[in-house]
């Protein structure tokens, strides 16, 4: 039976990854989790107590396809409480995991062989569902002098139809500030570009608080998740903002598409959003780790990194070591059981001389990644 051109997508090399080290786990190794950007917590007990009173209650059936409007207004409060902004709970958009919400997105915004522009390095799906959906997504190869965030003058003279921003960024961690954040928006609007923001990290910030593309204007796609500060990755929940007049169009897709996120889930996620302690918490084990790679990471010999902003990774230029992100993860696996992810999945041109390490286990594994990282690449010299 054939198959069709849209789904010759490549592979995410961090699930490979992953696998070779489930592998090595199986064999009896202990390996040291510094691939997957997955918080080592699981979701807050508010939220698995609140689960099991409604699972109790009666069945858990689907949900209109916008979502629960409790959950819906509950986003939008947040949005006053953290960026000062008024949000109108209709334009919330309850979707399976943020990867939903790009489809929904992608669908929504665009028709079969637009070009969309995304930041390089930066999340390898942006690319593979794009394709998969018969568009073009166009690489803007961002500069270690801007922190490996996109500007203005990138997407100059690229024919887009549509332009994708990370803040805080994967695999970078690092953000746009509010000036840098209007400058894009202005960009996108002058080549009648849509503009999307992934914002997904939010939350997990360390010394300034991320600027959501609302603040700035209405005129965009917001796309948000549970998985990350609210420690959710498994249970496939998030939302999208979206204007006023494309409501509608996202709901019609929504329902033709997934009928709705996982109602379970979206119970559980209402209440997660009021379980600050315990998500204070692990911002605070973050904060610690976070630290720890900025002063452990150089002495392994990975000292080309720029401080992440947010998020839990630390991106590392590795072009003095190898040509080969790919087999040096490889080599790390096998020789000090730590798992880290090649730089191949987020840049195709650059990523075989970057590494992108995360920091989103337990302290006590990141001390012990660390070591082991520095004994081993003492050795291999």
């Amino acid at each position: 039976m054939r198959t069709s051109t849209r789904s010759k997508v490549d592979p995410f090399i961090v699930m490979d990854v992953m696998e070779a080290a489930r592998r090595a786990e199986e064999a009896g190794r202990h390996i040291i989790h510094m691939e997957v950007g997955q918080p080592g917590t699981g979701a807050p007990k508010v939220a698995t107590d609140a689960l099991a009173r409604a699972m109790e209650q009666g069945p858990l059936g689907y949900t209109v396809a916008l979502g629960l409007p409790a959950l819906r207004a509950r986003i939008a409060q947040m949005y006053g409480e953290w960026y000062n902004v008024d949000l109108n709970p209709e334009r919330v958009v309850i979707t399976p995991g943020s990867s939903g919400g790009f489809l929904l997105a992608f669908t929504a915004l665009f028709d079969s062989g637009d070009r969309v522009g995304i930041g390089a390095p930066g999340y390898p799906s942006y690319r593979q569902i794009l394709h998969a959906l018969g568009l073009q997504p166009v690489d803007l190869q961002t500069d270690p002098a801007n922190r490996l965030q996109p500007v203005g003058a990138d997407c100059e003279g690229m024919d887009l139809a549509g332009l994708m921003v990370a803040s805080p960024g994967n695999p970078t961690g690092t953000m746009l500030d509010r000036s840098a954040m209007g400058a894009l928006i202005d960009a996108a609007s002058a080549q009648k570009a849509s503009f999307i923001s992934d914002e997904i990290y939010h939350g997990i910030e360390y010394e300034a608080k991320a600027v959501t593309a609302l603040e700035l204007t209405n005129e965009c796609y917001v796309i948000n998740s549970f998985s990350k500060y609210f420690s959710m990755t498994g249970w496939r929940v998030g939302w999208m903002v979206v204007p006023e007049d494309h409501v509608r169009v996202v709901e019609r897709i929504a329902q033709n598409m997934f009928i709705c996120a996982p109602h379970a889930s979206q119970v559980a996620a209402l209440a997660a959003m009021d379980a600050g302690d315990e998500l204070q918490a692990n911002l605070a084990v973050y904060t610690r780790n976070r630290l720890l790679m900025l002063e452990g990471l150089p002495k392994a010999g990975f000292d080309r990194i720029a401080p992440p902003d947010g998020a839990f990774y630390v991106y590392a230029d590795v072009s003095e070591i190898t040509n080969d992100s790919r087999a040096l993860a490889a080599e790390i696996l096998g020789g000090a059981g730590v798992a880290v992810t090649p730089g191949l999945d987020f840049d195709p041109i650059r990523g075989h001389q970057t590494l992108r390490f995360s920091y989103a286990r337990s302290t006590p594994d990141i001390e012990e990644g660390l070591a082991r990282l520095q004994k081993f690449m003492a050795t291999r010299g």
